[in-house]
């Protein structure tokens, strides 16, 4: 291996080839763009080869750039565990890094955690919430050991491998006694404030073609967040507004009150929530432990 080719720019160019863009693979690596992009250039000229292409869509892997990616993310992943599995042993404890999406950040992930470490009391767990984009890129670089949520499309899940815990909706939610609370068809949302999934959000495609298959345009007076905290604070401070969003974040405000749920029917919305992991890693025994805590805890 060339000596020049640093952890950085494996880094630096498996974010941008998952994000797909230069800007958004700066802001999960907490970069400036031109940083992230001098870090690219340094690892084409290292390499002597174009490893992607750039045009005002974004960028996209070359056939090299197509090559060297899964071998790359391959090395970061396995040199993070690495240097994880040499703590532990150094220390006697162990440390297990879980993603979790908006979707059981809410409701299934700190039931999981509270009894993953009543029976583990000596593993440090460490959660981190984000878009399924975000946290897909740190399990593949090392940085998490799994994520749990919604499948997402096909090219976020490229290396990684998927088991299913059970099925969830999109919902339409509002503050009780909100004058949209009678509103049985996304036809009729137009008037209110809509908030509605970002595009890097895993719900976003599924959203989109309900409404494509319905005839309806996507919402002008919408606003995009994937924020849990921020929809369930604007959707109760505002009666105008609803809030797009999957059941399992607001699953708790609707069963006690808090929000009420739109009599819309988003049956095509529905998809598998489940735990996500490299495909060619060995999980630890604090993974196993922590998958079996998952399952007993979607069945409750």
């Amino acid at each position: 291996m060339d000596r020049r080719i640093k952890f950085r720019h494996l880094d630096a160019f498996s974010a941008i080839a998952r994000a797909g863009s230069l800007k958004r693979a700066a802001e999960q690596l907490h970069l400036t763009q031109p940083a992230i992009s001098k870090t690219l250039k340094e690892l084409e000229e290292i390499l002597g080869v174009t490893l992607m292409e750039r045009d005002r869509s974004g960028v996209r892997l070359t056939q090299h750039g197509t090559v060297f990616l899964q071998f790359a993310e391959q090395s970061t992943a396995a040199l993070r565990h690495g240097l994880r599995s040499v703590r532990a042993a150094g220390t006697g404890a162990t440390h297990l890094r879980v993603g979790g999406l908006p979707s059981v950040a809410s409701d299934l992930l700190p039931r999981a955690v509270l009894a993953f470490a009543g029976e583990n009391p000596d593993t440090l767990v460490e959660v981190h919430e984000g878009t399924h984009e975000d946290l897909t890129a740190r399990l593949r670089s090392g940085r998490l050991d799994l994520v749990v949520g919604r499948l997402g499309r096909p090219q976020t899940m490229q290396g990684l491998v998927f088991r299913q815990l059970y099925s969830e909706e999109v919902v339409v939610v509002a503050a009780p006694g909100s004058p949209a609370a009678g509103v049985g068809r996304f036809e009729d949302l137009e008037p209110f404030r809509v908030l509605y999934p970002p595009p890097e959000s895993a719900i976003r495609p599924l959203v989109a073609r309900m409404l494509i298959a319905r005839g309806v345009p996507l919402f002008g007076n919408r606003i995009e967040t994937a924020s849990a905290a921020f929809g369930r604070a604007l959707t109760l401070a505002d009666p105008r507004a609803v809030w797009v969003i999957s059941r399992g974040v607001v699953a708790q405000d609707i069963a006690e009150r808090r929000l009420v749920r739109l009599d819309i029917d988003t049956a095509p919305t529905l998809g598998a929530v489940g735990v996500m992991s490299l495909a060619d890693d060995v999980p630890s025994a604090a993974f196993r432990a922590f998958a079996r805590v998952l399952d007993q805890a979607a069945l409750g």
